[in-house]
């Protein structure tokens, strides 16, 4: 006997239920809350090109450069949404454990400026290891790395082995780690750091250049395709309904068409003059009429997506990520189970503790320099980015493509309002605002759920 699908009766019936837009989300099984917030960071680009054109004098139909929608712009927004993307993949599992952690941004500045001292100081004076050493920024970076587990492991401790509350831990570690920040050089900022090390902050050096950004488009392209099989395999494996083909090459289509729009997006925005002039005349060339170079995808958000990949694997394909979802849904089931709560807690804020490790690189990096002030209310930042992004405070719920969504939108309210020139007090109010009427939406959305 042999096993076969059987998909024309579970098709028809799909499509003989609800509307036109209800039969076609269910044939393509998109997230709605991911396309409302798809569509609000459309409706926020587009009303901040608008703005910003009318106040320049111009159309928006022609994308003026100094307004908001122009490749410039959208490239720094991508590298300002770096940091802040990284840390709200973490934020996720922290809140799903109906935990949190208000130290993070005090937690970056602090990380920056060991990472600083190491490779600005102690390395050069301490052990002959100076600026543009090989190893230097490796080191720098290790430090870092090693500094934010510890300090994720000691508050996760406190967290999970002396059921001290969470809110309580990390609102301390805000300030506590705050004045170390500024403890460690007594205010001073420590610049400029190793070159190597600079390419983690992006510019026209940290960037991959126009021909690698399109290899790496078509990747990630492919990529794509290969897991639409593989998850059509999966499905037919075992006997699971499966998505129309048109449904399949209608996502497949969309998702390919938005990384290669990206790339082309990134490859348009062209290094300054300044720098391809002394480019060429570092090859005792000289600079041809109309030379244009493109910087591609910067660094900083590669490894953005590669800390996003690997969290979604980490949060939907493993046993840790099962657990922490379970001990968020039921606490005293998952402990019934034979969880070890306590042993997932403090791992969660082992992994916060690294995460943000690497989101300070990618700051310090992009500033040249450590300053104490570096990461100032980076906690709301990122608990807001993975708010918004569907991560409900009551535990059990949230995804990281979500949470990084939200971290662009709120870099994306960030970035337009400081290009309109809104005053920073205000800035802070709209941020703040956005939180509470994310949560207030959420709300609505988990009571029509229910």
């Amino acid at each position: 006997m042999t096993d076969t699908v059987t998909q024309a009766p579970a098709d028809q019936a799909r499509a003989s239920e609800g509307g036109p837009v209800a039969r076609f989300l269910k044939a393509t099984e998109l997230d709605t809350r991911m396309l409302g917030m798809v569509g609000a960071l459309i409706v926020i680009w587009a009303g901040f090109h608008i703005i910003s054109s009318l106040r320049l004098g111009v159309s928006p139909l022609d994308f003026d450069s100094r307004a908001f929608l122009t490749p410039r712009n959208l490239w720094n927004l991508s590298v300002q949404s770096a940091s802040v993307s990284i840390m709200a993949t973490g934020m996720v599992l922290v809140i799903v454990t109906r935990n949190i952690d208000l130290s993070v941004g005090s937690l970056l500045g602090f990380i920056g400026m060991i990472i600083g001292v190491t490779q600005a100081q102690i390395l050069p004076q301490q052990f002959g290891l100076p600026l543009g050493h090989p190893s230097i920024w490796v080191i720098a970076l290790a430090v870092g790395i090693v500094v934010g587990l510890g300090i994720g492991a000691f508050q996760g401790g406190l967290i999970a082995y002396l059921s001290i509350p969470s809110f309580i831990v990390t609102l301390g570690g805000l300030l506590i780690w705050r004045g170390a920040a500024w403890w460690v050089t007594s205010g001073q900022t420590v610049a400029p750091m190793d070159a190597t090390f600079r390419l983690l902050g992006g510019g026209p050096d940290g960037s991959i250049g126009a021909n690698w950004s399109w290899i790496v488009g078509l990747v990630a392209c492919a990529g794509v395709v290969a897991m639409l099989m593989s998850g059509r395999r999966q499905r037919q494996r075992f006997h699971f309904p499966l998505r129309p083909l048109w449904a399949e090459a209608f996502l497949g289509a969309v998702t390919c068409a938005a990384i290669l729009g990206a790339v082309w997006v990134a490859n348009s925005y062209p290094w300054p003059i300044g720098i391809v002039r002394r480019y060429y005349e570092s090859l005792g060339e000289q600079v041809p009429e109309g030379a244009f170079i493109a910087h591609g995808i910067a660094i900083p958000v590669l490894i953005a997506i590669a800390v996003g990949v690997v969290m979604t694997f980490v949060a939907t394909r493993t046993r840790f990520g099962r657990y922490v979802f379970a001990l968020g849904g039921n606490p005293e089931a998952a402990l019934l189970a034979g969880i070890n709560v306590k042993w997932v807690t403090l791992k969660v804020f082992m992994l916060m503790g690294f995460l943000v490790a690497i989101g300070s690189s990618i700051s310090t990096a992009r500033l040249n320099a450590a300053t104490n002030a570096t990461g100032t209310l980076g906690e709301l930042l990122g608990i807001a980015a993975a708010v918004i992004g569907g991560t409900s405070l009551s535990g059990g719920v949230g995804t990281i493509a979500g949470a990084m969504l939200g971290a662009v939108l709120m870099q994306s309210l960030a970035s337009g309002m400081v290009l309109l020139g809104v005053d920073a007090p205000l800035q802070n109010i709209v941020v703040g605002a956005v939180l509470v009427v994310a949560v207030w939406l959420d709300t609505l959305y988990r009571r029509k759920a229910e």
